[in-house]
C-alpha cells in the first residue's frame, strides 16, 4: 500500500486549486472576490512549503483541499 506524503500531496492539490483559479477568472468581474480568495491560499501554501514549516505546510493542504471547483 502506498502511503501518501505531505511532500507529494499539498503540491498536488497546489496544482489543482490552480486549475479552479481559473475557473473563477473564466467568469469574469464576478469571480474575481472568490479568484482573490484563492490566490492567498496559494500564496500561503508557497510560503509553507518555502519556510519548510510543517505545521504551516498542514494547514495549507487541509485549507486547499476545502476550495471547489
Amino acid at each position: 500500500m502506498d502511503t501518501e506524503t505531505l511532500a507529494d500531496a499539498l503540491p498536488r492539490e497546489q496544482a489543482r486549486v490552480r486549475e479552479v483559479l481559473g475557473y473563477y477568472q473564466e467568469i469574469g468581474p464576478a469571480g474575481m472576490f472568490g479568484a482573490g480568495m484563492i490566490k492567498q491560499s496559494l500564496q500561503a501554501a508557497d510560503e509553507a512549503i518555502i519556510s519548510g514549516d510543517i505545521v504551516k505546510m498542514i494547514a495549507a493542504y487541509n485549507d486547499l483541499k476545502e476550495i471547489k471547483g
